[in-house]
């Protein structure tokens, strides 16, 4: 089922009876080249839309877009053969089911939901991976770092030295993690406030960073930060109420912008000497952006806030390449880079594809011998 394509024309549904509502996607000429370049492919999450992105380009530098839908999506992270993708009360695993050099039409990647836990609506923004690949995740409903479980909704691991009790009260909006070296590193959220949603009286200038294992504010004075990375020895994150990308100087304890883009920014991912930065336009109505220097910024520079990608060269804080999204998709949350693939594609629940998707490797010896009395074991038919 293919997709969007570099023409800028209109994408067909990706099943019937689960159309999404009309879209449009541009980009800039080498947007497609640069992804072929770099071999990489790209994906992308828009709660607002209800869809999962899934974006790749051919040798030749001819891009294409691929969706499925999926309530709420958000929170995504990619490990190996695996991509974890955050909905309204679940989080999903999916895993690619082709082989090294395997191609299946034009995918040469094919990822299929394999295990869902049942979360319930705790609002699950960013996603990490610890040393043993246990998923580490932000509730932003409940003001915590938390992982999955097999009997409960969720685990708490950590939450910020001012919370108070973990509560389904939206406290801080914490909403941002950056691992290092598998394990989390810092967070963000958008005010220091232990009241029931008392961040929104914050926004323009409340945000902070916060070292987890000290459960220390090392940066205050930001406003709405997402996104943070840890990335070549610095912190990378958006202040997203300013509409600046940039880093932290840890030592100076201050935020060094790198660039302004016009939109509301989350997501962040990296490839080389580049940033690919998600941008949002206004939720709701334009009064979303009251009170927040972006929109001044955005009204000196005669500009409206666009919803799309944008490829930061991290030497030079230009935007060398672009993706843009018209028409429904006004906002995204979050952007994943998928390494050595060209041309991605996911099996979803909204048709039959899922009931012929099968796959199995052998079991390894050591199971049968768990699972099987040694007499029973066969080597063959």
């Amino acid at each position: 089922m293919a997709m969007q394509t570099g023409d800028g024309s209109a994408p067909e549904a990706p099943a019937e009876g689960a159309k999404p509502e009309p879209f449009e996607a541009i980009a800039s000429r080498h947007f497609g080249g640069w992804l072929a370049d770099n071999g990489v492919s790209l994906a992308c999450t828009t709660y607002q839309a209800n869809l999962i992105f899934f974006i790749g380009a051919d040798r030749d530098g001819r891009w294409s877009m691929y969706w499925r839908l999926l309530k709420r999506c958000m929170g995504m992270a990619t490990q190996g053969n695996s991509l974890y993708v955050s909905s309204l009360y679940q989080l999903w695993r999916f895993e690619n089911v082709l082989r090294p050099g395997e191609i299946r039409g034009n995918d040469d990647r094919i990822y299929v939901p394999r295990t869902g836990y049942v979360t319930g609506d705790i609002d699950i923004h960013d996603i990490g991976f610890g040393h043993r690949g246990r998923p580490i995740f932000v509730s932003a409903m409940y003001s915590c770092l938390a992982t999955v479980s097999a009997t409960d909704s969720f685990v708490p691991l950590w939450q910020p030295s001012f919370i108070s009790k973990l509560a389904a009260e939206d406290r801080c909006h914490l909403n941002g993690l950056a691992m290092r070296e598998g394990r989390p590193a810092f967070v963000t959220m958008v005010a220091e406030t232990d009241i029931a949603d008392g961040w929104r009286e914050h926004c323009r200038d409340g945000g902070a960073v916060m070292d987890v294992a000290s459960n220390e504010v090392v940066l205050r004075g930001l406003s709405m930060p997402h996104s943070p990375r840890w990335y070549r020895d610095r912190l990378w994150l958006h202040n997203s109420g300013t509409g600046e990308f940039g880093y932290v100087d840890l030592a100076a304890g201050t935020f060094e912008p790198v660039c302004f883009l016009p939109g509301y920014l989350r997501g962040l991912a990296f490839v080389g000497d580049f940033a690919l930065v998600g941008m949002s336009r206004p939720r709701r109505k334009e009064e979303f952006f009251n009170g927040l220097a972006l929109r001044e910024r955005l009204e000196a520079n005669n500009v409206g806030a666009r919803c799309g990608l944008a490829i930061i060269n991290l030497r030079t804080g230009d935007a060398e390449q672009w993706l843009r999204f018209d028409g429904t998709v006004q906002e995204l949350y979050d952007v994943a880079v998928i390494e050595g693939c060209r041309h991605p594609g996911a099996i979803g629940f909204q048709t039959d594809e899922i009931c012929r998707e099968i796959s199995f490797h052998t079991a390894p010896p050591e199971l049968v011998r768990e699972v099987l009395p040694a007499a029973e074991v066969r080597s063959g038919p």
